[in-house]
């Protein structure tokens, strides 16, 4: 459970370029990295519930382990995936409706932070955010 709480950004890597591959404008990304995001995450057993709160939206998302269910993300690309817990790494695979394109994430709690990781395409970014 250790995903379990509130977390606020604190940093990005390289989410500009993620965002320029995922074929974001110019502008959403600009306001995509100064979205002061935070993500309440609550863990009970396989089913999760997260709150994600945001200077443009605030979105809750319920998803069981292993189940596939349909996410858009704030610069309304749709996708459909799943998560699965890999040891303490939760790991997420999903596909563009769009273009069928995979785009994987992962979130694991390291030194206090939580690190979220995308990969779309050959591009790799992170997003740091710490406890509250």
């Amino acid at each position: 459970m250790a995903f379990n709480g509130t977390w606020k950004i604190d940093r990005n890597e390289n989410y500009d370029k993620f965002m320029e591959q995922l074929g974001v404008n110019v502008v959403k990304r600009k306001l995509g990295e100064h979205d002061n995001l935070k993500i309440t995450i609550e863990q009970t057993g396989d089913k999760f519930h997260l709150k994600e709160s945001s200077t443009f939206r605030t979105k809750e998302i319920d998803f069981t382990l292993g189940v596939e269910f349909e996410y858009t993300m704030a610069d309304g690309t749709d996708l459909i995936g799943t998560w699965v817990l890999e040891g303490d790494i939760l790991k997420g695979t999903f596909n563009r409706k769009d273009n069928k394109k995979l785009l994987t994430t992962t979130r694991a709690v390291v030194g206090g932070e939580l690190v979220q990781s995308y990969s779309y395409e050959g591009v790799e970014a992170k997003r740091i955010f710490k406890k509250q």
